[in-house]
């Protein structure tokens, strides 16, 4: 990595920068929160560092309706981020092509044209804003013209607005943003493209002059983190942009990653499968095992969760199967006392429970015992029950 020949940035104040940056975001964009505010102000920032950083997190602006402000956002990030790329109406070939070693800050507005139910076509765009979170994985392409298999970079940062939530694949490596509309009193400044960008873009300058002078002291940086594993790869740009500041924004910063990371654990950050796993374990209660169609009569049951409408039929045996079995669950052919039915076992969920789910769901006391005859030929001629305690009598 090589700085660029400019000992301007001695003389730079970084805090005072990223104070003047969040100072604009403010002015034209109401942010749920303060630590939102100090978030998507190190997330500009970190742009114009990429090639220090060895990821590229998201930035994903998401609302549940419309005039929330998410594309006001965008268009103020647009005029303060390194090197914007708008990929409305743009091909993939040429994403891809524009994404080099100091790559531009990809924009994408009304994201469910690239995720949603539109998404059909998409699939290249898709896999470029997945793959593109780490360095070094590129994609890679057959050139018929050259009998050659090409690698096309795919690392940047990236932008996202919609209405809605992004894919786990993308929420889990962005720095989430949810916004909402103007309460009473709430006001904001009006935004015009020609009157008010090209001061937008002085700071993005400025910006750039202060941490391309520092790159390889960016690069090597280790800020102590108060999240582990794949947020502490998302946000460990932004905290490093907030400690090469200094005064408060290293405070802010961390204040930020906690706020943000915790909100995405209470809003229901939970995948399909492990909500699945996990209202299987509140339909077992104590049960030794159920029938198929019992377990789904038990999950649909519930007016507040997916099940009774996941596909037109709600969910179904296969349905079911498909995704347990990712877990290494499968039915099997037991004997109840109703008679022979597939259906699953308690014991086959116990580890998947045990890595995947929250530790407090633990059965009542009073929770009724199901009594599971063994198949004929399976090694066992007792009667198998279990009671409250889950232990074999």
């Amino acid at each position: 990595m090589t700085n660029l020949p400019d000992d301007r940035s001695t003389a730079i104040d970084g805090a005072a920068l990223l104070d003047a940056l969040r100072a604009a975001l403010t002015r034209y964009v109401i942010l749920p929160t303060p630590q939102a505010a100090d978030a998507v102000t190190l997330w500009i920032a970190a742009t114009h560092a990429q090639p220090a950083w060895p990821h590229a997190p998201r930035l994903v602006i998401r609302a549940p309706e419309k005039r929330c402000g998410k594309s006001r956002l965008l268009d103020v990030v647009e005029a303060t981020c390194h090197g914007p790329f708008i990929t409305v109406n743009s091909s993939p070939a040429a994403v891809y092509r524009s994404i080099t070693d100091d790559p531009p800050t990809l924009l994408v507005d009304e994201a469910d044209t690239i995720f949603g139910p539109k998404a059909e076509g998409n699939e290249d765009l898709r896999g470029l804003l997945n793959a593109g979170h780490q360095r070094n994985r590129p994609a890679k392409r057959y050139d018929a013209n050259t009998g050659r298999v090409e690698s096309i970079p795919t690392f940047a940062m990236a932008a996202l607005a919609g209405i809605g939530a992004m894919p786990d694949t993308i929420e889990d490596r962005a720095v989430v943003i949810r916004m909402r509309r103007r309460g009473p009193g709430e006001t904001v400044a009006p935004f015009r493209h020609r009157r008010d960008r090209p001061a937008l873009r002085q700071l993005a300058a400025d910006l750039a002059a202060w941490l391309r002078a520092d790159l390889t002291t960016l690069e090597s940086a280790e800020p102590p983190m108060p999240v582990e594993d794949r947020a502490a790869d998302t946000w460990e740009p932004l905290v490093a942009v907030a400690d090469h500041a200094g005064a408060h924004w290293p405070d802010r910063a961390r204040a930020a990653v906690l706020a943000l990371t915790t909100d995405a654990e209470d809003n229901g950050q939970m995948s399909t499968r492990l909500r699945l796993l996990t209202d299987c374990r509140t339909a077992f209660g104590t049960d030794p095992a159920l029938p198929t169609a019992v377990l789904l009569d038990r999950l649909k049951a519930d007016p507040e969760s997916p099940w009774p409408d996941y596909g037109p039929n709600g969910l179904t045996a296969m349905k079911l199967g498909t995704i347990l079995r990712e877990y290494e669950i499968r039915s099997d052919t037991i004997r109840f006392q109703t008679g022979q039915a597939k259906g699953y076992r308690r014991t086959d969920f116990i580890d998947a429970w045990g890595r995947y789910c929250a530790a407090d769901h633990t059965p009542s006391s009073d929770s009724r015992t199901v009594t599971v005859l063994p198949l004929p030929g399976a090694g066992r001629t007792s009667r198998t029950s279990l009671n409250t305690a889950g232990q074999t009598q």
